[in-house]
């Protein structure tokens, strides 16, 4: 159950645009978008933010979702978990790769670069951060600095992401929910607090 119920939908039209392009980009209007409607100013602020960082940039949109996705899992957010690696095949990646996403330093399916992101995405989700010195330097070896601005963003991210809706105990809609139950939880993931009542 959550511990601060997310406002309806419809008694909030007048930030329909904000929940349109929301549920564009992730295929559903998450409830941490309508518990943040509470206070339109965050949300606004927030969902502005969010697309800018998990825009395709120079940094590919799948990538993007494995990072935010390691990140989660470190962090121990399951409702990040499930909807990044839901965005994630919805962008195209790999069922295989989402399976194996935690096997990411020895499975054959990811490349030097890809665990190179990971392997920072995984550190920093850490408390405390657990980035090395030798692991930003792998990093610089596969990605430029504008990249890794980019990488680190979407680490940032989901730092927030993470500490809001565990704390929130933000329920999971029904689509991500359904997904990440059936594809996450033969590698341990279970919805916990987010399953909702």
């Amino acid at each position: 159950m959550p511990r601060i119920e997310p406002l309806p939908r419809e008694s909030l039209p007048q930030y329909e645009d904000t929940f349109r392009a929301v549920e564009g980009a992730l295929g559903v209007l998450p409830n941490s978008t309508l518990t943040m409607a509470r206070r339109p100013e965050i949300m606004e602020a927030f969902a502005r933010l969010n697309a800018v960082v998990m825009a395709e940039g120079t940094v590919g949109g799948v990538l993007k979702q494995l990072v935010a996705t390691v990140v989660s899992g470190a962090a121990g957010c399951a409702y990040c978990q499930a909807h990044t690696s839901h965005v994630a095949e919805q962008r195209g990646a790999d069922a295989r790769k989402l399976a194996a996403v935690w096997e990411f330093e020895d499975s054959p399916l990811f490349s030097e670069a890809e665990r190179a992101a990971l392997r920072v995405a995984r550190g920093a989700g850490l408390t405390p951060n657990a980035v090395t010195d030798d692991e930003m330097a792998d990093l610089r070896r596969h990605f430029d600095d504008d990249q890794i601005v980019e990488i680190v963003a979407v680490i940032a991210n989901f730092g927030f992401l993470n500490r809001w809706n565990d704390t929130m105990a933000t329920q999971l809609e029904r689509s991500p929910l359904a997904w990440a139950t059936d594809r996450l939880q033969d590698a341990g993931w279970e919805a916990g607090k987010h399953a909702g009542s």
